[in-house]
């Protein structure tokens, strides 16, 4: 019984004819590719979250394009630069004063810049805006009367009282633009109802 292994092997393959199943190498190349993915080059991921960066701040300039295009401002003071430089205000007389009116003036203007005005708007905007001009023409008044009489309480007391006065009605308008707002939106959601 003894027989060389070498000898059985040889003739157990020349029984059996190994061949490799259809579709094996198919399968060795998914495996291999799974458990060792091939490195992607990082230019091209760069490449990629560049054009993305790119992609979405078109988007994004586009989008306030069109949501400025609808606007429309109002010009409240329409005075040129030259006259309001040699005008007179009762902030040249302090320090402390012209930090008031540079306080309320921001505020209003401030206010004036949030403003969106829309068609559905615009009646109710105009006139809250013709108010708003004629209580400009009451200031400037005052100030020609500050300069022409000089410097008292009372005048300086209307002055300031009237920017007050113009913020309050520019806060009275937002708050009666976000009424309408709402009102819109309520009704919106009763009629989707």
């Amino acid at each position: 019984m003894e027989q060389d292994l070498r000898e059985m092997f040889k003739k157990d393959r020349e029984k059996q004819k190994h061949t490799i199943r259809t579709g094996h190498e198919e399968r060795f190349l998914k495996k291999l590719e799974v458990s060792m993915p091939a490195e992607h080059k990082p230019l091209k991921g760069w490449l990629k979250v560049a054009a993305s960066v790119a992609v979405i701040i078109s988007l994004g300039l586009g989008f306030l394009f069109f949501i400025n295009e609808g606007n429309t401002t109002t010009v409240v003071d329409a005075t040129p630069a030259e006259e309001q430089k040699s005008e007179f205000t009762f902030g040249d007389l302090s320090p402390d004063l012209k930090k008031v009116e540079n306080y309320y003036v921001a505020n209003i203007n401030m206010e004036l810049a949030k403003l969106e005005v829309s068609p559905d708007t615009k009646e109710l905007i105009d006139s809250f805006m013709e108010q708003l001009n004629n209580l400009n023409l009451e200031y400037k008044t005052l100030n020609t009367e500050l300069k022409e009489l000089g410097p008292n309480d009372q005048t300086i007391t209307a002055l300031i009282e009237n920017l007050q006065l113009r913020l309050q009605l520019l806060q009275k308008l937002k708050r009666k633009l976000n009424e309408l707002k709402l009102s819109k939106n309520e009704q919106i959601i009763d009629n989707s109802i």
